[in-house]
């Protein structure tokens, strides 16, 4: 089963964490800027616009908390850092969460805000494609996502609704790592390509590739990223997690009243290499699917629709309780 390759992987990096040495647990820093909080991002992504809002308009450290953000590179780095204690907060798919739940991890990461309320990935071609529907990929090369990761998982559940067989009538490559995608569509690999922004703009910009669908769209409402710690963590820092999730939802408010130029303009110091006509350009396209939630509460119905999925893909041994991984009490009070 593919979950347990995902476990292995995350034991293999907790050895590697353990000879090297972690912080220590429990843990509560404080600088001049407040609280101390090492965040790990499973990727560093336009889709993701509310946090760097928040980062950039001084709302953690209006709220007492100095933020260090670092990406992860892939849920199973981010839940690493999460498990060792490198990072105290991981924003990353809740599936993750599942897995090493369901792996025995003693510890384990409970989910606290959710973010994002659609996929944030889009299909990209070599060649522009009118009138598109999914059925088009049959045997086709396809760059995908990580096995049991949700990007990978939700691709695999709009191709099952569109009644294709992802493991026989369509070639998924699943080799490249995380990120690494885009150059590898470049450099002339398969014939589509599953891209987070701003790398599926950029293949478009570049002349190497189209947008021809959105992951989004087409598989409806998904509870795609959430912020995530460790259960003891939680217990220890109930004020500094508040206080962190305060700050989140005045970036969710910030994102739901203003324009998109004004988001872009906000958000530009994260993304110093890629234009800020291209910054609007890209969060119109996110603003257009409904990507961002109104508040961060993870309502119980989105994490059976993720058990539903994860199931369905073959990734799931045993359904886990609502109430073991998910905890609305600070996105609640966070919303009042």
């Amino acid at each position: 089963m593919k979950k347990k390759r995902f476990t292995f992987q995350v034991m293999l990096f907790l050895c590697a964490a353990f000879l090297f040495g972690c912080g220590k647990e429990g843990e509560k820093q404080e600088s001049a800027n407040g609280t101390k909080v090492v965040l790990n991002e499973v990727a560093h992504s336009i889709f993701y616009a509310p946090m760097y809002v928040a980062i950039e308009e001084g709302y953690f450290e209006e709220e007492g908390i100095d933020i260090t953000l670092i990406t992860g590179f892939g849920a199973d780095k981010t839940m690493t850092a999460v498990l060792t204690g490198e990072a105290d907060i991981g924003f990353m798919g809740s599936e993750s969460s599942i897995y090493t739940y369901l792996g025995g991890t003693d510890d384990y990461v409970v989910t606290f805000a959710q973010l994002t309320q659609r996929a944030g990935n889009f299909l990209v071609s070599r060649e522009p494609v009118e009138n598109f529907s999914w059925s088009m990929l049959k045997d086709k090369d396809v760059l995908g996502g990580r096995a049991g990761g949700m990007p990978e998982m939700v691709f695999e559940y709009i191709l099952k609704k569109n009644n294709v067989d992802p493991q026989n009538d369509v070639r998924i490559d699943q080799s490249i790592d995380f990120g690494s995608t885009a150059a590898a569509f470049s450099g002339g690999q398969g014939d589509f390509t599953i891209e987070f922004e701003p790398h599926a703009t950029a293949l478009e910009q570049k002349g190497d590739g189209y947008v021809i669908a959105s992951l989004g769209e087409d598989s409806g409402y998904v509870p795609y990223t959430a912020f995530s710690a460790r259960k003891s963590y939680m217990e220890e820092n109930p004020d500094t997690i508040q206080k962190f999730t305060n700050a989140l939802q005045r970036g969710m408010d910030y994102v739901r009243s203003h324009t998109p130029e004004e988001i872009a303009k906000v958000i530009k110091p994260q993304f110093e290499e890629t234009e800020e006509s291209q910054i609007t350009m890209i969060v119109e396209r996110y603003y257009a699917q409904d990507t961002w939630k109104e508040n961060l509460i993870f309502e119980e119905e989105s994490f059976i629709l993720l058990q539903d999925i994860l199931e369905d893909g073959g990734e799931l041994s045993q359904r886990v309780p609502y109430e073991q991984l998910i905890n609305t009490e600070f996105a609640v009070k966070a919303a009042e």
